[in-house]
């Protein structure tokens, strides 16, 4: 998973396994369903259901399985931050959790297909995959970023409109979300013990230190230069491996 994505999987007869670096930050929010409370709630749908979701629901466990990873909305993002930090008193906690797990099985649990899709349906695919192609854009050119015309040619879409699309969907401007971006890759140096101050900024294309330090405080919450003493050098460069829990997740 990318950053900013989401996905499911169904471990089917046989566990998944999955992979990530050694040394990297990861967060993650993870949902477990039981194929009771899935069949509960979706057995009568009619037949817009993700296939692994279908296979499910008519009791037919397989072989494990994995959904496309997509993009997550900025109206996702803020449901995923309050899965962390719930926006009501304690008491009202229980019943709020399960209005957005029924939000989040509507949101990644169906599909639109063939004829079927609306028109705004298709409209949302096609922002989500602009969005995409930005995003993707933008990290193959982190010392050199392209303008916004450029950009805008690239996926094929006015400058004006590809803006506020991808604000609408990130929660963020481009300029934005590329200097996040460039941040990140930057404390990934600096965490690695082979790039200074000077090094990381010129890798992630800033010229300016001042301007560099400034960008990375306001990212990361501290000066680049205290950085790798707040988060240690990762100790091996191998994988971490692990097997995925029996049931599936969101």
């Amino acid at each position: 998973f990318d950053p900013l994505t989401a996905g499911f999987y169904l471990p089917g007869t046989s566990a998944l396994t999955a992979s990530r670096q050694a040394g990297e930050r990861h967060q993650f929010v993870t949902v477990t369903f039981s194929s009771r409370y899935l069949r509960h709630h979706l057995a009568h749908c009619d037949g817009a259901l993700h296939p692994l979701v279908e296979q499910l629901t008519h009791g037919a466990v397989g072989c494990a399985g994995l959904s496309e990873i997509q993009r997550l909305t900025a109206e996702q993002q803020r449901l995923i931050a309050h899965l962390v930090h719930p926006p009501v008193v304690q008491g009202a906690r229980g019943l709020w959790y399960q209005s957005k797990v029924l939000e989040l099985m509507a949101q990644f649990f169906f599909e639109r297909r063939g004829e079927d899709e609306l028109f705004c349906d298709r409209q949302k695919r096609l922002a989500r995959e602009r969005v995409d192609r930005v995003i993707a854009l933008l990290r193959r050119r982190l010392a050199e970023p392209p303008s916004l015309d450029e950009i805008g040619r690239e996926v094929g879409c006015s400058p004006f409109y590809l803006s506020r699309t991808f604000s609408r969907e990130m929660g963020v401007t481009i300029p934005q979300y590329l200097r996040k971006i460039r941040m990140e890759r930057a404390a990934e140096l600096l965490r690695s013990g082979h790039y200074n101050v000077t090094e990381a900024a010129l890798e992630v294309g800033y010229n300016s230190l001042s301007h560099f330090s400034l960008a990375f405080c306001q990212t990361m919450g501290c000066c680049p230069a205290i950085y790798p003493q707040i988060e240690p050098r990762p100790r091996s460069s191998g994988t971490v491996r692990r097997n995925s829990p029996r049931t599936g997740g969101a």
